[in-house]
């Protein structure tokens, strides 16, 4: 759905639990309907009208990626913890901060993972949103964070078609874990011959913010996704034009739609067509996502020219990657403009997933003489919150 942000590609190295959690299956039979799952989905949507400012979870994670079977080198690994936290609600919005750190509580290193990141979250219903967890059902007792949780194993082995195995474990009864939809622990261990890595994800602390606190909404500076929106001119094809990407999320749930700019209809006014995706997926995500691209910047945008990058108004520091192919006789020059810093304050206000794509791209045919000849190209031309001054 993103092509920044692989969700699907998630995989794991060990199914060995991070400490703090231990769990204890069910001798009965594993559930054969969903009635507890659809249970737990509604006790979840219906928590995120009741939030409170100051409700909180943390998690420990473990991602490792590499090395590949037969080139050698050494694996990447990255840990440390993940948070999220209710700084403002004001309903039908819930304003979450999710926070990357290392296991000391200090910010991480890496680029992507520096900055934390905000997105308010609908708490009531515009359409049914039903994400089913995939995977045989098995019934058990967790103890994590200091408490006993009745929750359900879902375990899916795609290890014989060259597959991930995928285990999740959510609790029956959210409570103040409706924030990831109940989730206390998770893995993904890859198989055949994918790159070896994994993910493992760990409940290590639940925190309920007070009745009577209260916090005014925050401006919209690093936003995940969710209240914002980005336009890029697409030269492609026969009819070039402005496309648009729009985020929200629902009680749980990210959105996301991209089509043709609409003259006569109010941004980001329509996601009933948006296919749902869990956010405690997209954020598990994001260290994989580090690992399976490396430092920032990119190697040749490093290596490039440095230059300026401007969008309405926005002048921010750029690197120019350019290079050159010659495809069957015909010689073609390759130019990416990316942000040299991604949290730029000229950047404020841009979707996560646009401030690590090119912010412009293009490509021109070499000609006789060398004259060059446009065939096209990518730009990254507006951006903002469609959120602002709705309520």
């Amino acid at each position: 759905m993103r092509p920044s942000l692989p969700i699907a590609a998630l995989l794991g190295a060990a199914l060995s639990f991070l400490p703090g959690c231990e769990s204890t299956k069910s001798s009965g039979p594993a559930p054969s309907d969903t009635r507890t799952q659809d249970a737990a989905s509604v006790q979840s949507a219906e928590a995120w009208a009741r939030a409170r400012v100051g409700d909180r979870v943390t998690y420990t994670f473990s991602a490792t990626q590499g090395p590949e079977p037969r080139a050698g080198g050494t694996a990447r690994t990255l840990q440390g913890q993940l948070t999220l936290e209710v700084v403002a609600v004001q309903q039908p919005w819930v304003w979450v901060r999710a926070a990357f750190s290392d296991e000391a509580g200090k910010p991480l290193s890496q680029a992507r993972l520096a900055q934390d990141l905000l997105f308010p979250v609908r708490a009531d219903m515009t359409r049914p949103l039903d994400v089913p967890h995939g995977g045989k059902a098995t019934a058990e007792v967790a103890s994590s964070a200091g408490r006993t949780w009745e929750a359900v194993r879902y375990v899916s082995d795609q290890r014989s078609f060259d597959g991930p195995l995928r285990t999740r474990v959510y609790a029956n009864a959210p409570g103040p874990l409706y924030l990831t939809r109940g989730l206390i622990e998770a893995s993904t261990e890859s198989a055949g011959f994918r790159v070896p890595g994994g993910f493992q994800l760990t409940l290590r602390e639940v925190r309920e913010g007070s009745a009577d606190a209260s916090a005014p909404v925050p401006a919209l500076e690093r936003p995940l996704g969710p209240g914002a929106y980005y336009e890029r001119f697409v030269d492609v094809g026969p009819a070039p034009g402005v496309q648009r990407v729009c985020f929200t999320a629902e009680r749980g749930y990210l959105l996301r739609t991209e089509g043709p700019v609409e003259a006569n209809a109010a941004p980001c006014s329509d996601f009933s067509q948006a296919e749902p995706e869990a956010l405690e997926e997209l954020l598990m995500g994001l260290p994989w996502e580090v690992l399976a691209t490396g430092e920032w910047p990119p190697a040749a945008a490093a290596a490039g020219t440095r230059g300026t990058f401007s969008a309405e108004g926005h002048d921010v520091p750029a690197l120019i990657e350019q290079s050159s192919e010659n495809v069957e006789g015909t010689q073609r020059a390759f130019s990416q403009t990316w942000a040299a810093e991604p949290w730029a304050p000229g950047l404020a206000g841009l979707p996560y997933e646009a401030r690590f794509q090119p912010l412009a791209s293009s490509t021109e045919r070499v000609v006789t003489g060398g004259k060059r000849e446009p065939e096209g190209g990518t730009r990254i031309v507006r951006w903002g919150s469609w959120l602002a001054g709705q309520k």
